[in-house]
């Protein structure tokens, strides 16, 4: 996968915010509000994605490519490699998941929650 790949397919995500509130370089992914995936620009070798405790420990024992993330929350957050093995789909559907996740358990108020959920 590379960069303009990952924009497409997240960007036709309903309701996705780009920005870079960080620095020039990181491209961070919101819905309602809420980040739910960020990359680097410069080096697009990884994605950050979030996710519950569970499945954080799943995907860390079944992909070596799929680590604690930096710089974040290592329970809630996975850096997911773009130049190992893991299919493209793999990760499409990490980054789903992180969307879904996100609004399920940080997008507030529930108004907002729900509106976003009947919008998929």
């Amino acid at each position: 996968m590379d960069i303009f790949a990952f924009r497409e397919y997240v960007l036709s995500l309903p309701n996705v915010e780009e920005c870079t509130p960080f620095d020039d370089v990181t491209l961070v992914y919101k819905v309602g509000g809420k980040m739910f995936a960020c990359v680097d620009l410069e080096h697009f070798d990884r994605v950050v994605v979030h996710h519950s405790v569970e499945r954080g420990e799943e995907l860390h024992d079944m992909y070596a490519e799929i680590k604690p993330a930096w710089h974040f929350n290592k329970r809630y957050w996975s850096d997911v490699s773009v130049k190992g093995d893991i299919p493209d789909g793999v990760i499409r559907t990490l980054i789903k998941e992180s969307y879904l996740f996100t609004i399920h358990h940080n997008v507030t108020p529930k108004s907002l929650r729900e509106q976003l959920l009947a919008e998929l």
